[in-house]
Protein backbone atom coordinates (compact mmCIF):
# COMPACT_ATOMS: atom_id res chain seq x y z
CA UNK A 1 0.00 0.00 0.00
CA UNK A 2 1.41 3.37 -1.00
CA UNK A 3 2.00 6.23 1.45
CA UNK A 4 -1.16 8.26 0.67
CA UNK A 5 -3.32 5.12 0.65
CA UNK A 6 -1.88 4.00 3.98
CA UNK A 7 -2.51 7.46 5.48
CA UNK A 8 -6.13 7.37 4.29
CA UNK A 9 -6.59 3.89 5.73
CA UNK A 10 -5.08 4.96 9.05
CA UNK A 11 -7.36 8.00 9.16
CA UNK A 12 -10.37 5.81 8.39
CA UNK A 13 -9.31 3.36 11.11
CA UNK A 14 -9.07 6.21 13.64
CA UNK A 15 -12.54 7.46 12.70
CA UNK A 16 -13.99 3.96 12.99
CA UNK A 17 -12.37 3.53 16.41
CA UNK A 18 -13.82 6.85 17.55
CA UNK A 19 -17.28 5.82 16.31
CA UNK A 20 -17.03 2.50 18.17
CA UNK A 21 -15.98 4.29 21.38
CA UNK A 22 -18.87 6.73 21.09
CA UNK A 23 -21.36 3.91 20.48
CA UNK A 24 -20.13 2.13 23.60
CA UNK A 25 -20.24 5.33 25.67
CA UNK A 26 -23.73 6.13 24.39
CA UNK A 27 -25.00 2.67 25.35
CA UNK A 28 -23.39 3.10 28.75
CA UNK A 29 -25.14 6.42 29.32
CA UNK A 30 -28.49 4.94 28.28
CA UNK A 31 -27.93 2.07 30.71
CA UNK A 32 -27.09 4.50 33.51
CA UNK A 33 -30.27 6.49 32.83
CA UNK A 34 -32.26 3.26 33.06
CA UNK A 35 -30.52 2.24 36.30
CA UNK A 36 -31.32 5.65 37.81
CA UNK A 37 -34.97 5.37 36.77
CA UNK A 38 -35.27 1.86 38.20
CA UNK A 39 -33.70 3.01 41.47
CA UNK A 40 -36.31 5.77 41.70
CA UNK A 41 -39.09 3.21 41.14
CA UNK A 42 -37.68 0.95 43.88
CA UNK A 43 -37.31 3.85 46.32
CA UNK A 44 -40.90 4.94 45.76
CA UNK A 45 -42.16 1.37 46.17
CA UNK A 46 -40.44 1.22 49.56
CA UNK A 47 -41.97 4.54 50.57
CA UNK A 48 -45.45 3.34 49.56
CA UNK A 49 -45.03 0.38 51.88
CA UNK A 50 -44.20 2.72 54.75
CA UNK A 51 -46.96 5.27 54.04
CA UNK A 52 -48.59 6.59 57.21
CA UNK A 53 -52.08 7.10 55.80
CA UNK A 54 -54.26 6.54 52.73
CA UNK A 55 -53.71 10.02 51.30
CA UNK A 56 -49.93 9.70 51.48
CA UNK A 57 -50.15 6.21 50.01
CA UNK A 58 -52.28 7.45 47.10
CA UNK A 59 -49.81 10.28 46.40
CA UNK A 60 -46.84 7.90 46.50
CA UNK A 61 -48.62 5.34 44.31
CA UNK A 62 -49.18 8.05 41.69
CA UNK A 63 -45.51 9.06 41.88
CA UNK A 64 -44.50 5.41 41.61
CA UNK A 65 -46.63 4.93 38.50
CA UNK A 66 -45.11 8.02 36.85
CA UNK A 67 -41.61 6.80 37.70
CA UNK A 68 -42.48 3.31 36.43
CA UNK A 69 -43.61 4.76 33.09
CA UNK A 70 -40.38 6.81 32.82
CA UNK A 71 -38.31 3.71 33.56
CA UNK A 72 -40.21 1.69 30.94
CA UNK A 73 -39.58 4.47 28.39
CA UNK A 74 -35.86 4.53 29.20
CA UNK A 75 -35.74 0.75 28.91
CA UNK A 76 -37.41 0.92 25.50
CA UNK A 77 -34.99 3.66 24.41
CA UNK A 78 -32.06 1.42 25.38
CA UNK A 79 -33.55 -1.51 23.46
CA UNK A 80 -34.06 0.66 20.37
CA UNK A 81 -30.51 1.98 20.61
CA UNK A 82 -29.15 -1.57 20.94
CA UNK A 83 -31.14 -2.69 17.90
CA UNK A 84 -29.91 0.30 15.88
CA UNK A 85 -26.38 -0.90 16.62
CA UNK A 86 -27.18 -4.41 15.45
CA UNK A 87 -27.72 -6.03 18.86
CA UNK A 88 -30.89 -8.07 18.41
CA UNK A 89 -30.90 -10.26 21.52
CA UNK A 90 -31.99 -8.55 24.72
CA UNK A 91 -31.96 -11.57 27.04
CA UNK A 92 -29.28 -10.05 29.29
CA UNK A 93 -31.16 -6.75 29.37
CA UNK A 94 -34.38 -8.60 30.28
CA UNK A 95 -32.60 -10.38 33.12
CA UNK A 96 -30.66 -7.42 34.48
CA UNK A 97 -33.28 -4.72 33.94
CA UNK A 98 -36.77 -6.26 33.90
CA UNK A 99 -39.59 -3.89 33.15
CA UNK A 100 -40.86 -2.46 36.45
CA UNK A 101 -44.26 -3.74 37.48
CA UNK A 102 -47.20 -1.83 38.85
CA UNK A 103 -47.78 -1.99 42.58
CA UNK A 104 -50.33 -4.49 43.85
CA UNK A 105 -53.68 -2.79 44.10
CA UNK A 106 -52.70 -0.12 41.59
CA UNK A 107 -55.16 0.53 38.75
CA UNK A 108 -54.34 -1.82 35.88
CA UNK A 109 -52.04 -4.02 38.00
Amino acid sequence: MSGPMRQRQQALDRVNEEIAREKAASLGRAGERLEDALAEVAALAARVGAAADAAERARLVAQHEAARVRAAQRRLALIIQREAMGLRSHRVLDQQFPEPRRLAGEAGA
